[in-house]
């Protein structure tokens, strides 16, 4: 479980703004990130995710604005606070002539003086490899892996201390479909048995809406949406579309409420239905259409056409 009270925010952002010289990348952000959630932060290049992200992880010093994360402001932090979060970078290309074993042993000697009764640290390293698919590599040279290889060390590197807050940047970038799904399977896992709290950036929307409990859109230097894949898809389309069929016939009907629509088919026709499907703007429509929106001022609102087009 989570080390820090669940009635607290691992991550609090208040009137978050960072310029570089004349350049305004972060005019406001304001966020909050709950102990245990996953959060995806999504953006157009230029957003100004990855300042966001180093700012939290506090790797910069933000121009304006509150930041707390894990109940500290990142960019005073000391060790200890360090050792709760983790981070997988989008690549991690030193030690070349070490082993994915030796480096992993190393990195959790690190953590071990910050192991808790709650939250043991490091992972074992015989388990990690075996989660993150690289036991039968774990002793060969880390200059001789193949890129989706390293990119499952990476993901190993930034868990090896069992994080209470983790970062992920483009988790599966490299990834192959299968070591995709593994990767899947273990953010639910660490986040629904450990309680992780998980923040991550990707260009992978069907991704984004697979592992996400929540979806920050961050566009124009503030962040423009936020909440579940389905609760963004309404503010944007309106309506939810719900097709069915009743032996050959079939139907098509909009509606603004599908539990009680589908509810009445189901009194109406019962056994007679064959068929039924229910459809939603999708995540990709939805993010183009918000996006599209905040960058021609346009205010939010249901817009079908949009959504639809």
């Amino acid at each position: 479980m989570p080390d820090v009270p669940l009635s607290e925010p691992v991550v609090e952002v208040r009137g978050l703004r960072m310029a570089y010289g004349a350049n305004e990348v972060l005019t406001g952000v304001d966020l909050r990130v709950d102990a245990g959630e996953v959060v995806c932060l999504l953006g157009p290049n230029g957003a100004g995710k990855t300042t966001t992200i180093e700012i939290l992880e506090g790797f910069r010093v933000p121009s304006a604005g509150e930041v707390r994360v894990l109940g500290e402001d990142p960019a005073r932090a000391g060790e200890a606070w360090r050792a709760r979060v983790g981070v997988v970078l989008q690549s991690w290309r030193d030690h070349a002539r070490w082993t994915p074993r030796r480096l992993l042993t190393q990195l959790g000697d690190y953590y071990a003086p910050y192991s808790t009764p709650e939250r043991p640290r490091p992972y074992e390293v015989d388990w990690l490899l075996r989660t993150v698919g690289l036991t039968e590599h774990a002793d060969r040279k880390i200059g001789a892996l193949s890129g989706g290889q390293r990119r499952r060390l990476d993901v190993a590197v930034g868990i090896i201390g069992r994080p209470e807050l983790l970062f992920l940047d483009e988790p599966t970038a490299g990834f192959d479909p299968q070591a995709r799904r593994d990767f899947h399977d273990l953010v639910h896992r660490l986040s629904d048995l450990e309680g992780t709290t998980i923040l991550l950036t990707t260009h992978d929307l069907a991704e984004a809406e697979k592992l996400a409990d929540r979806i920050l859109i961050l566009t124009g230097g503030r962040i423009v949406a936020d909440g579940s894949a389905d609760e963004l898809g309404r503010q944007v389309a309106g309506t939810a579309e719900v097709r069915w069929a009743c032996g050959p016939e079939r139907f098509v009907h909009p509606t603004t409420d599908v539990v009680a629509f589908v509810r009445r088919l189901f009194e109406e026709h019962g056994d007679e239905l064959t068929d039924l499907e229910v459809r939603r703007a999708s995540l990709e429509d939805t993010y183009l259409t918000m996006v599209q929106r905040s960058e021609s001022g346009v205010p939010a609102g249901p817009v079908l056409e949009e959504a639809t087009r």
